[in-house]
């Protein structure tokens, strides 16, 4: 449910962009997304389905660009992939690190006729 939101935010900012443009439609929206970010993709395109019939964005097409987990280990500096829930260094067997990645959701551009 917390997608709601967050989706009226996305098509906020998409209108913005586009009025500023003088557009009469947007035709795509790009998001990123981290996969720490907790958001999930069929949430976000029911809501946009739900919330624009009638307007700028009506029959728009979402592309989500997901964004992997990466760390920083906190021993070794080594920068990995977690593997599922094993969050422990592959180098020195650290447990977890510094984010560097994963944690991204913005929208990364628009498409606009």
């Amino acid at each position: 449910m917390h997608e709601l939101p967050v989706t009226e935010g996305i098509l906020r900012i998409a209108r913005e962009h586009a009025a500023k443009a003088g557009a009469k439609r947007i035709v795509a929206i790009h998001l990123r997304i981290g996969d720490m970010a907790g958001f999930i993709n069929d949430s976000i395109q029911f809501y946009i389905d739900m919330l624009t019939p009638g307007t700028i964005a009506e029959g728009v097409t979402l592309h989500f660009h997901r964004v992997s987990t990466r760390f920083q280990c906190w021993e070794c500096d080594l920068e990995f992939e977690p593997e599922g829930k094993d969050w422990r260094c592959p180098h020195c067997g650290a447990n977890g690190g510094k984010v560097i990645a994963g944690k991204e959701f913005f929208v990364e551009s628009i498409e606009i006729e």
